[in-house]
C-alpha cells in the first residue's frame, strides 16, 4: 500500500522529535516535516492553509474551528502548555500591586487572540472580578512595532481595544505609557533589567501549583490542527497521527525521567521531572480529550466570552469523531 504524503509544520519540540526523525512512524503516512517558528506556522496555516497538519495557537484555532463550515479540525495533541501567572509585567510606578488594581488601567498584549493573554484575561474576568470592560486593552508588537491580529474578532460590547502600530509593548511599558503587559515571553525591557519593570506576581510558581490543584486546568497554548478535507477523505489518518504523536511524547518523557539517558544538561532535572509526574497524576504532559477536559472547556468558555470563538464549543466537536476510541489488542 502506498503511503499518504502529508506536510507537517511545527516548532522543534523534543516530544515530537522521534516522530519527526522517523524513529516513530505513523501507520500509512509519509510525513514531510517543516521546522518553523511559532508565528510562521500560525501565519501561513491561518492565511493560506499551506500545510496539511500544523501547530496552531489554541486561541486562533478556537476562532477558526467555530466558523460556519470550518475547514479545519484538531487533534488532541498538545504542542505547548504553560501556566501563565508569570506573564503579567507591570511598571512599578503605576502602583499596581494585585489583580484588582488592574481595573481602569491600560493593559497590553501582542494580539487579542493570544493564548497566554486569553487564559489570564479569563481568569481576571471570571475569578478576580476584573471584568473585560473594566480595563483599557492595548494591542501591539512585543519588542518591535507592527504586529497584527491573525483572526477575525467580535469583541464584546463595552470592551475597548486600541491598536498601536508604531510602538512596542516593551517601549510603552518601560515609559509608563501602559500599566501592564500580559505576554508569553518576558519583554526586552524586563530582560534588560529596567528598574521600573517587574512581574506582578513574583510568587507565580506557588500560585500556579495551587491553581492546578484547585481546577485541574493545565493551560494549553498550542495544539495540532489539520485540514478537515484530509480526515473526510481518509478517516484513519487522525488516529494514526495521534498514535505517533503520543508514542513520540511517551519516549520524550521517559528520557526526561531517567537520569541515565537524560539529554538535558541541567542538574536534578530528572528529580524535578519525577515530582511533576506525580503532581500531575502520573503523566506530566497528557494528550487526549478526557485527561485535558477542564482545560479544553475553559478555553472554550474564555474564547467565547472574549469574542474570539464564534460559539462556545465542546471538546468532542473540535476533534475527529471517534479519535479516542479504545484500541482493543
Amino acid at each position: 500500500m502506498s503511503l499518504l504524503p502529508l506536510s507537517i509544520a511545527t516548532t522543534d519540540y523534543d516530544h515530537f522529535r522521534d516522530f519527526r526523525s522517523g524513529v516513530v512512524r505513523a501507520q500509512g503516512i509519509d510525513p514531510n516535516w517543516l521546522l518553523l517558528s511559532h508565528h510562521e506556522c500560525f501565519a501561513r496555516f491561518t492565511a493560506n492553509r499551506e500545510f496539511d497538519v500544523s501547530e496552531l495557537s489554541f486561541a486562533k484555532f478556537s476562532a477558526q474551528v467555530t466558523r460556519d463550515d470550518s475547514d479545519i479540525v484538531g487533534l488532541p495533541v498538545v504542542c505547548s502548555r504553560l501556566f501563565r501567572f508569570s506573564s503579567f509585567y507591570v511598571n512599578r510606578r503605576s502602583g499596581i500591586r494585585n489583580a484588582a488594581d488592574l481595573r481602569g488601567r491600560r493593559v497590553a498584549s501582542p494580539e487579542w487572540a493570544h493564548s497566554a493573554a486569553v487564559y489570564m484575561r479569563g481568569w481576571l474576568h471570571n475569578e478576580m472580578d476584573v471584568h473585560l470592560d473594566a480595563v483599557e486593552w492595548v494591542q501591539a508588537g512585543v519588542n518591535t512595532p507592527g504586529r497584527a491580529e491573525k483572526v477575525e474578532l467580535n469583541l464584546p460590547v463595552g470592551v475597548r481595544l486600541t491598536r498601536v502600530a508604531d510602538r512596542s509593548i516593551s517601549d510603552m511599558l518601560a515609559a509608563g505609557d501602559i500599566d501592564c503587559a500580559i505576554i508569553a515571553r518576558p519583554p526586552d525591557c524586563f530582560l534588560q533589567g529596567h528598574p521600573d519593570v517587574v512581574r506582578l506576581f513574583p510568587e507565580h510558581l506557588e500560585m500556579e501549583e495551587a491553581y492546578y490543584a484547585r481546577t485541574h486546568v493545565w493551560p494549553i497554548m498550542h495544539i495540532i490542527a489539520m485540514k478537515r478535507s484530509i480526515v473526510e477523505s481518509h478517516p484513519w489518518v487522525a488516529r494514526s497521527l495521534y498514535d505517533a504523536f503520543l508514542e513520540s511524547k511517551r519516549r520524550s518523557v521517559e528520557r526526561l525521567l531517567d537520569p541515565a539517558v537524560s539529554r538535558y544538561p541541567l542538574a536534578w532535572l530528572p528529580i524535578y521531572a519525577r515530582r511533576m509526574r506525580d503532581q500531575f497524576g502520573g503523566d506530566p504532559f497528557p494528550f487526549g480529550i478526557e485527561a485535558n477536559r477542564p482545560t479544553w472547556e475553559q478555553m472554550a468558555l474564555y474564547t467565547w466570552q472574549q469574542g474570539i470563538a464564534h460559539r462556545r464549543f465542546t471538546p468532542e466537536e473540535i476533534f475527529p469523531s471517534g479519535i479516542m476510541t479504545p484500541v482493543v489488542v
